[in-house]
């Protein structure tokens, strides 16, 4: 029977060294699992370096996961590797660092940028998902953890209205998978971090943060640590839930004080 120290996991969007996605595969490499990373960019190798200095075995692959060709190259590579995939982490999304597209309010948000986010933000995820199923269905084990946000499906802030649509849509995914694959032993959970010390972080999000009712912005392992209890054997009876990491900052009525 296959253990929880042989688990292969995927990971997107952790090109950063200090960013969501790089936290989580450190975590789920230093637990035993088998990784494979992407990002948009070949700095996923300076984090496939850094894991494999740590003795977690890794393989990294550039992909767009907007294009299906990308996803295909990102599952192919695990299931040469390592023989397939037990754990989906889909944390690509955000702000690419090739990103043109600005943010907008929904009075002035052109058409193309609109599809580019949700392409960015939920299509990524839709792929994906879409891709491993198969081999989690197979092997009758799978877990797929989301990340979304705070930002759409529990709160909003002005001026960004695709990437809280597409967040808030990412839960709806989430459950609607979770619905659709329970039976073949597979969960779906989606995490939802809020005010994170992220290098893309900017100066007005970490103040928010430090307005937080526990007074600091979370960390990137702090939202990790949830993402490994989802994907592990503990949390074999969670399926289509929102956990959201934010420091109590959703639940506070009172502001400014």
């Amino acid at each position: 029977m296959t253990t929880q120290r042989q688990r292969v996991a995927i990971i997107t969007g952790a090109g950063s060294a200090r960013g969501i996605g790089f936290a989580a595969a450190r975590l789920l490499g230093s637990g035993g699992s088998r990784v494979v990373v992407t990002s948009t960019t070949d700095r996923i190798f300076d984090r496939v370096a850094e894991l494999r200095a740590a003795g977690i075995r890794a393989e990294g692959v550039v992909a767009d996961l907007t294009d299906q060709t990308g996803v295909d190259a990102v599952v192919t590579c695990a299931s040469d590797a390592f023989g397939g995939v037990d754990i989906l982490v889909n944390n690509a999304g955000m702000t690419s660092v090739s990103d043109s597209y600005a943010s907008g309010a929904v009075g002035g948000l052109p058409l193309d940028h609109w599809h580019a986010s949700l392409e960015r933000n939920l299509t990524t995820s839709f792929l994906m998902t879409r891709a491993v199923a198969g081999f989690m269905r197979a092997a009758g084990y799978g877990r797929i953890v989301n990340v979304s946000s705070v930002s759409g499906p529990v709160a909003a802030y002005p001026g960004d209205v695709a990437y809280h649509a597409a967040k808030a849509g990412m839960v709806g995914l989430t459950r609607a998978t979770a619905i659709d694959t329970a039976a073949a032993g597979i969960t779906v959970n989606a995490v939802a971090p809020g005010w994170i010390d992220t290098p893309s972080a900017s100066d007005h999000e970490r103040a928010m943060g430090a307005a937080a009712p526990v007074g600091r912005s979370g960390t990137a392992d702090e939202v990790a640590s949830v993402i490994a209890f989802l994907a592990g054997e503990g949390a074999s009876y969670i399926t289509g839930q929102l956990i959201t990491v934010d420091g109590g900052n959703s639940i506070s009525e009172e502001r400014g004080r």
